[in-house]
């Protein structure tokens, strides 16, 4: 699991969103989500400001 991947999976669990849930949201897939939190893709990178603006973090949060 990459770093960005545990951090979105943190925020999502504490933000009460399911996989589906944050998916439809952002306009993506689950199996996305489930990608980025295993590490296996990354979030494109126009979906960094929208996930920050979910979580209400700042970009340097998300990318830590």
């Amino acid at each position: 699991m990459s770093e960005t991947g545990k951090i979105i999976q943190e925020l999502r669990i504490k933000s009460g969103f399911t996989q589906k849930s944050l998916a439809e949201v952002l306009h993506v897939t689950d199996k996305a989500i489930s990608k980025w939190e295993r590490g296996i893709n990354l979030p494109d990178a126009s979906l960094y400001k929208p996930l920050c603006d979910i979580f209400n973090i700042t970009m340097d949060e998300l990318m830590a």
